[in-house]
């Protein structure tokens, strides 16, 4: 193709995503992808397009045939490389920190690349995936003894030990790689003698139930496991409030800002430290760093653990001085990472340390209901002062109709639940009642403006997202020539002009990832008829349990509710981390 100015590939770039089912917001994310020298790169590569967030191969592929013409065709081995980069990306995004490679390559030849093999291949050579053959141990088959590889090379035997090959990212390689050295040199350390055990006895003497054994298990271990639900979290702040009496420079961090404001709500809760999971690792939030780049302290105990993704816990672990105590804390019912990877499942998995079981229930009906559907059984909870509401609707209409009286009626009359303590929770962002259209709605009813600035109005729920799969509910205070100023958790952000339409969603209705971290005095979670597909038993649990003192249902999918709850467990996600932990957990065994 003739070469041509980089503005004139930009708005070529503009032309194919219009042509596609893209987003409008993805050309300015284009635009950016093609700064200096990325011109040359596209020309020398189309299929670079795919790299761009939210490109897909078909539009990848218009992109190529407009700037090569009849050279273009689904066999070209830049596309076979792309395409296999595109699909680690989504396998990413939906949680695998790896893929089998029959499933790669299956992926592959449904994309229309001709030679799946040759394409995997290509980018294995190119550095831009690795392979891995992971032994598989068959159930009651005893380990081969160590000098078996030898005898049966001796004898022309074969190795018939099976395997599975995955084929990963290098960056998602590493980090679970990282991540399993660094749970290796916790469980096998000594941790630093920063109390006598005498001490230690007497904080677990004055603590009760489990969270006595989480102290005494945490004065004898680096590495502790905690779970248990919402009431359970008063176990791992006793934990906290033991270590600071004992001298220690003790911790708490949790992935996302509501989780720390959930912490601090505590009783007791504020007197122990507490930062979110990025803050603490960039140093805004926590003690800082020691001479030797550690994190400046004896214990780290970490909330909402299963929220933590892949890289995140790597991070922690590595950040961590030899002689360092973390526990990981969590519910391992509700929904797993944003981000690849399922670490705190993993590990409860493995049992390569101490796993402390809270045996403190939730309370009342909201508590009953939540434990039930942990459990996999949809109960009919008493309800006599309204704590739960079942609302049954027919269609997509009446369901948004319902949701709006329901949040600006019904809940603030019925329940004394304000609108702005009230939060929507529904399956997924499009359709008929995804949260566009219910945040359309409800924004006409509690805040309805001209949204000058991009949509926005001072005074509107906002869902700010400043990176991918992380995501801070807010409020909007002003919009200047600055940006969208926007209040999130107390703290205020200012949001480009350029960034506001990427970024930043209406948040009085989010989707059950997006809420996972925190709570409300009242929830409706809302059911469409066309939401049966998507529901499972963790997604029930996660938004069902965001609730405090009520939680509304906005029910239109009839028995698919309890079949979800009994028969649909969380999606499987392929990771390396159990096989990286064996040796450990042969160890532990």
């Amino acid at each position: 193709a003739p070469a041509a100015p980089a503005a004139e590939t930009v708005q070529a770039v503009r032309r194919v995503l219009a042509e596609g089912e893209a987003p409008a917001a993805l050309a300015p994310q284009a635009a950016a992808a093609l700064g200096e020298g990325a011109d040359e790169r596209l020309r020398a590569d189309p299929w670079q397009l795919l790299r761009v967030t939210g490109v897909r191969p078909e539009q990848a592929d218009g992109f190529a045939r407009a700037l090569l013409g009849a050279e273009c065709g689904p066999g070209d081995e830049r596309r076979g490389r792309a395409v296999t980069g595109w699909l680690l990306e989504q396998a990413a995004l939906a949680g695998h920190t790896a893929l089998e490679l029959p499933q790669l390559t299956a992926a592959l030849a449904r994309h229309g690349v001709p030679d799946p093999d040759a394409a995997v291949q290509s980018a294995l050579a190119e550095g831009e995936a690795l392979a891995f053959q992971d032994a598989l141990d068959e159930p009651g088959t005893p380990a081969p003894p160590d000098d078996a590889a030898a005898t049966g090379a001796e004898d022309g035997a074969e190795d018939e030990r099976p395997v599975r090959v995955l084929i990963g990212l290098e960056r998602y390689a590493l980090a679970e790689e990282s991540l399993a050295d660094g749970l290796a040199r916790l469980v096998d350390s000594v941790p630093a003698r920063t109390a006598a055990e005498e001490d230690w006895e007497r904080a677990a003497a004055t603590a009760q139930g489990s969270a006595a054994d989480l102290i005494r298990a945490v004065a004898a271990h680096a590495l502790v496991l905690h779970t248990g639900g919402e009431a359970a979290l008063a176990e791992p702040a006793a934990l906290l409030r033991a270590a600071h009496g004992l001298g220690l420079r003790a911790w708490a961090a949790t992935p996302s800002p509501a989780g720390r404001a959930r912490f601090a709500a505590l009783p007791g809760g504020p007197e122990a430290s507490v930062a979110t999971v990025t803050g603490l690792l960039a140093g805004s939030e926590g003690p800082g760093r020691d001479a030797d780049g550690a994190l400046d302290l004896d214990l780290l105990v970490v909330f909402d653990a299963p929220q933590l993704d892949v890289e995140a816990a790597a991070l922690l672990t590595e950040s961590l001085a030899d002689g360092a105590r973390l526990v990981l804390a969590g519910d391992p019912a509700v929904l797993w990472s944003v981000g690849p990877g399922r670490v705190f499942a993993d590990l409860l998995a493995a049992r390569i340390c101490p796993h402390i079981a809270s045996r403190r229930p939730d309370p009342g009906p909201l508590g009953e209901l939540v434990s039930g559907i942990g459990a996999g059984e949809l109960i009919q909870v008493r309800a006599p002062d309204k704590e739960v509401v079942i609302v049954p609707v027919r269609d997509a209409g009446e369901a948004v109709h319902r949701t709006v009286q329901l949040v600006a009626d019904s809940v603030p009359r019925a329940i004394g639940v304000p609108a702005d303590e009230t939060q929507v929770i529904t399956p997924g962002h499009g359709g008929a009642v995804g949260t566009r259209a219910l945040n359309a709605a409800l924004k006409e009813r509690l805040n309805p403006g001209p949204g000058r600035f991009g949509g926005f109005d001072p005074g509107d729920r906002v869902a700010y997202s400043p990176a991918p799969g992380r995501t801070l509910p807010g409020r909007v205070v002003k919009a200047d020539a600055d940006g969208l100023h926007l209040s999130c958790a107390g703290e205020a952000v200012v949001v480009p002009k350029d960034r506001v339409e990427r970024c930043v969603r209406h948040g009085w209705a989010l989707t059950a990832h997006q809420a996972v971290g925190g709570r409300w005095p009242a929830v409706v979670v809302v059911l469409p008829g066309d939401a049966a597909p998507v529901l499972s038993r963790p997604w029930v649990y996660t938004a069902f349990g965001r609730a405090e003192r009520h939680l509304s249902v906005v029910h239109g999918v009839e028995q698919a509710l309890p079949r979800a709850v009994a028969e649909v467990p969380a999606k499987p996600r392929t990771t390396r981390l159990p096989v990286l932990l064996a040796p450990q957990t042969a160890t532990a065994g």
